[in-house]
């Protein structure tokens, strides 16, 4: 009791954990919770059975060069799905801008465009185009192009008008017209901040390209989609075990070229500098490998005949069904979806913490980087065998993904925490446990939350989607209107989920703001 009086914020705290509680309480219901079906004997032996059937992997050779088939198409599909968005964003970026413009205003019509692009999940419109193109690639590569388009371009704008505009606006006044403004006067300055991040799209997207192919986009996901509805678990095993070294290996990759374009200037004399053209030249040889290896048809896709495909069955799409009795279900995936988000969200954020705290790090670095190696829906499959079909296999699923992904951005953040008030507790005769959590845990505190809150921001989307799998929310929805070739039911589903998306975004940058 004495030491709640003299803790100033003890009343603060009280109040706080009652209301997450209160708060809680009902999402833990719509995301129905049940952490006893885990230890289900039902449950157990069925779960038992298929892991063990991942032992051993499988290794003949017709399935390894199917294999090997299936992790070439993946890189493909990611190369050349992030080309056709670069394609995009590039124009569409310089549209959004308000860099080099004398009177700095958004156009809220391309900004517009931007938010329905990325706000609908890549691997809805993968599905879209399954249904208007047939099974194969080039589904997965016009979702990863026009999804990733909108995130390269937002970005890209956001780049270009947090650099120093003073060239620009000099070169403006002397009479230069606005791209070459931009091109002369903001774009050295942001060279290697824009290639970093498109370096950093890449390894995105090979992850999104496995994810599309559970909709029969092609790739790993396709192979690895049929194998666990057979539930041959030694087939599974061998290409979770390919998409995991994919995975690793692109990370690293990644990492380097990052790494490179990010060195000091001192090593870059002028701004495209040789690593940028190296890159540049990477990128265009990788993009042309991949399309000449995918086959795409261009001209096919580009046709009359396409063109008319399209049109039908966007035409479907409209108007939305806005029946009372289907808003009503599409209400309640919104609330599910939102549960499954949160809920996902807070376990991977306890999980990723205790994760993040042990020394040394090596063995659990290589149990982050293996949860968050494992797609969303994969876990998925393996939770809804675990906990059975519904909203808590999919909470369980976006919390083992995100848990990898938060413990490696909280181990860093724990890191950089000052290390004094830690030192001082210890100092003082406190233990090690009091003094990372009045020491160094509020230190780290609001990166911590920052983490947590754009990690939402992105579960949002995939918990939109997990119903795909049979884990509940929106998706369930979708694919089930879809399947029964009901698109103006799928019309107000898409709808529900681009609104959502949106709402997310906007609660995370005012919740962000006010805990600064």
């Amino acid at each position: 009791m004495e030491a709640r009086l003299n803790d100033p914020a003890a009343r603060s705290r009280l109040v706080g954990t009652l209301a997450a509680l209160v708060i809680l309480w009902p999402l833990l219901q719509a995301a129905e919770v049940k952490p006893g079906a885990l230890f289900d004997a039902g449950n157990l032996k069925v779960i038992g059975h298929f892991l063990a059937g991942f032992l051993p992997p499988e290794n003949s050779r017709e399935f390894l060069g199917f294999l090997g088939q299936a992790t070439l198409e993946t890189l493909a599909i990611a190369t050349t799905g992030l080309a056709l968005a670069f394609l995009l964003a590039v124009p569409l970026a310089y549209l959004a801008t308000a860099a080099g413009r004398e009177r700095p205003a958004l156009n809220p019509l391309t900004r517009s465009l931007l938010t329905l692009l990325r706000g609908i999940p890549e691997l809805v419109w993968a599905l879209l185009f399954v249904r208007v193109f047939g099974l194969g690639p080039a589904a997965g590569v016009l979702a990863l192009g026009l999804t990733y388009g909108g995130m390269l371009a937002k970005v890209y704008a956001e780049i270009l008008e947090s650099v120093d505009a003073k060239p620009a606006q000099a070169l403006r006044q002397s009479g230069a017209r606005r791209p070459l403004a931009i091109l002369y006067g903001l774009l050295p300055q942001a060279a290697r901040e824009l290639t970093s991040y498109t370096v950093y799209r890449w390894e995105c997207a090979i992850r999104a390209s496995v994810v599309m192919g559970f909709v029969g986009a092609g790739g790993l996901g396709q192979l690895m989609d049929q194998a666990m509805k057979m539930l041959n678990g030694g087939e599974a095993a061998s290409i979770l075990l390919a998409f995991m070294v994919l995975v690793f290996a692109a990370d690293g990759l990644s990492s380097w070229l990052r790494r490179a374009l990010d060195a000091p200037p001192a090593a870059h004399p002028s701004p495209f500098g040789w690593r940028s053209g190296l890159v540049a030249a990477a990128l265009a040889g990788s993009i042309v490998a991949s399309y000449r290896f995918l086959e795409l048809g261009i001209g096919d896709l580009l046709s009359i005949e396409a063109a008319r495909s399209m049109a039908e069955f966007v035409s479907g799409f409209f108007p939305p069904d806005l029946s009372a009795d289907w808003l009503d279900r599409v209400g309640q995936g919104v609330w599910e979806t939102l549960a499954i988000s949160i809920v996902g969200t807070l376990l991977a954020a306890l999980l990723g913490l205790l994760l993040a705290l042990p020394q040394p790090r090596a063995p659990f670095s290589f149990v982050l980087n293996t949860l968050r190696s494992v797609p969303e829906l994969v876990w998925a499959t393996l939770t809804a065998l675990a906990v059975g079909l519904g909203p808590f296999a999919g909470a369980l699923a976006l919390a083992l993904h995100t848990a990898g992904v938060l413990g490696r951005l909280y181990a860093e953040a724990l890191a950089n925490a000052p290390a004094q008030p830690s030192q001082a507790l210890r100092l003082s005769g406190a233990g090690p446990g009091l003094a990372f959590l009045y020491g160094t845990l509020p230190g780290a505190a609001p990166q911590l939350i920052a983490y947590t809150l754009y990690r939402w921001e992105m579960n949002i989307r995939m918990a939109a989607i997990l119903g795909f799998v049979g884990a509940g929310g929106l998706g369930q929805l979708l694919y089930v209107a879809l399947s029964l070739f009901h698109y103006a039911q799928a019309s107000t589903v898409i709808i529900a989920m681009l609104a959502l998306s949106i709402t997310v975004d906007q609660a995370s940058v005012w919740l962000r703001q006010r805990m600064r």
